[in-house]
This record gives C-alpha cells, structure tokens and sequence, in this order.
C-alpha cells in the first residue's frame, strides 16, 4: 500500500446530519447510555478504522429542544471504550482554555495507559459563547487570547509529560527501592497564563505524548497546526479548498522544522449512502426537509459570534454584505470563513444555506453509492487534497453500517486501506514517531 488512507470516525450524537436523530436507520438508545458508543467503536474497529472521536461542547446548545443532545462526557467515555475495544485509537475533545493543564495532563496521560497507548487529544480553545459562564467568566474570552493560552498550555502539558523518564520506575522490592528520583523533574513552568511546578505525578505515556490532534483552520489555528499538531481535522466544501489547505499546512510544518509526515490531514466528509444514487439522494432530501429552521439560524448565529440573521429573508440569494468579516467573528472564524466564501461562491438563500449547513456544518457532504463514494476519497487522497478522512455518517448506526459494509471493502479492494491493523498504537496508525523526551538520555 503506496499512500494508506486514514479513516477516522466521528460520532455525534445519533448522526452528524442535524435531522439524523429522527431518521428511522437512527437509534432509539440514550445518548448516556455506553452501549450505543461501545458497539459504534467495536463497528468502527472490525473495519480496521485509525480512531474514533467525540467532540465536545462545554455548554447546552440553544437547539437542544430540536436536536438530539446531551451525549456523555467525552474523556471518561474514552476510558470506558478502551475496555471494549483492543487496537482503534481513541480521541476526546478537551479545551484549553476551561480546564487547568496539570489536570489534562493527568488525565490523558491516565488514558493512555489504560488504553495501552491508543489516545489522541483534540485541542480546542472552546468558541462556542455560551462556555465563558459556565466557567465564571462574564463574556467569551477573545479569540487570539485564546490562542495565546493554547500555546502556554501546550507548553506546560508536554512538559508534565517528559517530566519523567521511561525508565524512572526501578520497582525494586528487594532493595525498596520504587523510584529513581533523578528520573523525575519538575518543570517550573511560570508563564502569562499558567504556573506549574511538576512533575506530573504518574509515569510518561506509552506513546510518550497521546497524539496531538487540532481542528482550526484561522490564520492563528493554522499556524497553532503547523507548530503542535500531528493530526488535523479541517472542514473544506470544496475540493480545492481542501488541496490548498492541504498545501499551506504541509508548508507550515517543514517551515516549523517538522517533516510533511509529521503531520495527517483529515477533512470531514458525510456521505449519505445508498445502492443507487436516486435512493442515496433521497436520504439527503428526506433529511433536509425535517430540519428545523430556527436550530439552523441558532447555530449560523453562533459560529459568527452570535450575529443575529433571523431579519434576513429565506428565500432571497444570499451576499457576502449579509455576514460580518470573519476575521472579526470571536467565534469560530475558520468555519465562518468556509460559510462566507460558499456565499460568494454560489449565492444561496438563506434557506438552502440552512440545509447545506444542516448535513455537516460546512464538512464536504455527498450522496452516491459506495463505489461513487470510494471514488470521491480516493480522488482527494490521490489529489493531496487528504491523507484520509474524518467519516460523519449522517445517520448512526445505518450509514456507519453502509460504510463498513459497502465503501470500505471497495477502498481495500483498490489497495487503498487496511484489511488488518499492523501497529497496536493510535501514533501507529496513523504513522508518527513516538517523541523523544529531551529532557533525559536514553
């Protein structure tokens, strides 16, 4: 296999479509409840997928009325999900702008030992409005101090990490001796935002840092990327969009000093999958017509900073003029620019807008067959538009089965993925070297 495809699952909720929740393929299960995820992750393993990530959110959105909401914690699901699956990577969302980097890196240190080094942690800086009061905070921390803290926070958090060597633990009974303390340092870390003094009070993990993973595509976002991260999610509609970002970011690693392997680009893609293409079209007309419209202007309003577009009429052709620079937006500026340029781009109403939002919030959606949709992944990748994918099915458990089922064997016919896992760890997978600690010798 030349050039593998990496596929990573993404759940959400009981599909990534906002209408998914009510499709008849959708389950009926709780979305507290662990079973439903434990056999979404084993689907996702026996078809050999890299990973499988939970997002997450650190306030209830104001559609929870109309979409189905409140999913379990993230990280302690990971736990959970590590007991019953063996080799699929496991990824969680964690912000660093609401939690404390020593209680991150406790955590996530902690899962990749329980997973036996199968972790990757998605770094956000938590744009969504309604977070800053949840944690004390009056208004929305802007977007570049937020981003001033991520780098502090990376700092600190892969300083923990190597603060003990691979080799501290002597455990020794006969000499009662436990620990080397020559092993173990603190880091003393005194910065703008954080001060920790370390060590971290459990061993290095198993991959000596769980897999980096970033998901903002801003000017800020991309340079945070090119710097930290070894794996991106990135929301493109376009395939173009998709190869330039692809380009830009490749550059921006070697420019940081790292190589282009050092990092994986994973696009997001929701395919609605059916045996012919009338029935998958079908799927994505039946799902579009039962979205909500209010849950589609509450969530536009939210990744442009809570800009109110409720006086814009639906069915006129949209404008650039009608959204303000998302360069100013405090929210999610990367998306608000992907939303600005399909506006530019195409002129849709607002309603149709809504619709194409509703299937992937600006991820690239699709409707074929299985052979149309292996067609489309292997074109990106053959392209560099990818290294592989973020899959959203639309509707969960059906079309992450007609994705098992139906497109993975045909890319694995093709050469284009894995029949068996060769690597027992998440940086295995998707081909990155384990780091060096740099504090301590070998």
């Amino acid at each position: 296999m030349a050039r593998p495809i990496h596929l990573n699952l993404f759940v959400h909720g009981r599909g990534h479509h906002e209408a998914g929740w009510r499709h008849s393929g959708a389950t009926r299960q709780a979305l507290t409840d662990i079973d439903y995820f434990r056999d979404l992750a084993v689907r996702a393993e026996q078809s050999r997928f890299d990973s499988v990530f939970f997002a997450d959110a650190l306030a209830l959105g104001d559609g929870a009325q109309f979409v189905a909401s409140g999913a379990l914690e993230p990280i302690t699901t990971l736990a959970a999900l590590s007991q019953t699956t063996s080799r699929i990577g496991l990824i969680a969302t964690a912000s660093t702008t609401y939690t404390e980097p020593f209680n991150l890196a406790r955590q996530f240190a902690s899962l990749d030992h329980i997973s036996r080094g199968r972790i990757g942690w998605n770094i956000v800086t938590s744009w969504v409005g309604g977070a800053g009061p949840n944690f004390g905070y009056e208004q929305q921390i802007e977007h570049a101090e937020r981003y001033a803290r991520a780098h502090e926070f990376l700092e600190v958090v892969t300083q923990l990490w190597d603060s003990w060597a691979d080799d501290a633990i002597v455990d020794d009974a006969s000499s009662g001796r436990f620990l080397d303390p020559a092993r173990v340092r603190k880091i003393g870390y005194r910065g703008k935002f954080h001060r920790v003094a370390g060590p971290l009070n459990l061993p290095r993990p198993p991959q000596g840092h769980p897999v980096l993973v970033q998901a903002g595509s801003s000017a800020t976002g991309k340079a945070f990327a090119a710097r930290y991260a070894e794996a991106v999610f990135t929301a493109h509609l376009t395939k173009q969009s998709a190869i330039d970002f692809y380009a830009e970011l490749k550059a921006g690693a070697r420019a940081a000093g790292r190589s282009e392997q050092d990092i994986v680009i994973l696009p997001g893609i929701s395919a609605a999958i059916g045996s012919t293409e009338a029935e998958a079209s079908a799927l994505l007309d039946e799902l579009d017509s039962i979205t909500d419209v209010s849950v589609g202007l509450g969530r536009l309003s939210n990744r442009f900073g809570g800009y109110d577009f409720s006086t814009l009429p639906l069915d006129q052709p949209l404008s650039v003029d009608d959204f303000p620079d998302p360069s100013t937006v405090q929210a999610a500026q990367s998306r608000a620019a992907v939303i600005t340029q399909l506006v530019a781009r195409e002129r849709p109403t607002l309603r149709s807008l809504l619709r194409r939002l509703a299937a992937a919030r600006g991820h690239f959606t699709l409707s074929g067959t299985p052979e149309q949709i292996a067609d489309v992944i292997a074109d990106w990748a053959e392209s560099r538009a990818a290294d592989g994918f973020n899959v959203m099915p639309p509707v969960l458990p059906a079309q992450l089965e007609h994705f098992t089922e139906h497109v993975v064997p045909i890319l694995q016919s093709r050469g284009l993925f894995r029949r068996e896992y060769e690597a027992a760890t998440l940086r295995g997978h998707y081909g990155l070297a384990r780091p060096a600690n740099p504090h301590f010798k070998s």
